[in-house]
């Protein structure tokens, strides 16, 4: 299912465009564990010009949130905002899992689909009142993206938008993401 709802400034994506992404996205069962979906976004990576439409979107929201830093969230995170932060020539953030980043560090816990993990941001990253967006592949139960937002916060930036390629809307994550504008190329229910 296509939706490409957002809580506020983020316009909605072209739906022939969510269309094409959607179709790329492959689900394959039982990965990482049994039980669990996993949506597969190599084939939009192999895709040029769809990889490139990807891109542009989250850029275009980036921009509409007027951002002037954008966070990766480990680890499929930093392929989506290295290039929108490349694009719009603006600063890329890394927000990392525990023990990854070498300077010193704040750090967010937080409890995951199928199970918990740590998130780390370097302690000079973010300037106050610095306007950041978070991209993220998959919002699923919001907690790395909480937990991203949590640690911008903690610098003294503002979250500026959450965009993400993927939204599993039957996990609710938007729920623990509420105040903050979030949007999403693709919804599956």
């Amino acid at each position: 299912m296509t939706d490409t709802r957002s809580k506020g400034k983020a316009a909605l994506a072209d739906e022939a465009f969510s269309k094409r992404l959607e179709a790329a996205i492959r689900d394959v069962p039982d990965f990482p564990k049994p039980g669990i979906v996993f949506k597969d976004i190599t084939p939009v990576l192999l895709d040029p010009p769809l990889f490139d439409d990807t891109i542009a979107e989250l850029a275009r929201w980036t921009s509409v949130w007027e951002a002037s830093k954008v966070i990766g969230v480990d680890a499929r995170g930093f392929l989506f905002a290295a290039p929108v932060a490349n694009r719009l020539g603006i600063g890329l953030v890394p927000v990392r899992k525990m023990g990854k980043l070498p300077h010193r560090t704040e750090r967010e816990a937080y409890d995951l689909e199928y199970g918990s993990a740590e998130l780390e941001i370097h302690v000079d990253a973010i300037e106050p009142g610095e306007r950041v967006a978070v991209i993220d592949d998959l919002l699923a139960t919001g907690g790395s993206s909480h937990a991203a937002a949590r640690l911008v916060e903690r610098l003294g930036g503002v979250v500026a938008g959450l965009g993400f390629v993927i939204e599993l809307g039957f996990l609710d994550g938007r729920a623990r993401l509420a105040g903050y504008d979030c949007a999403s190329l693709v919804r599956y229910e």
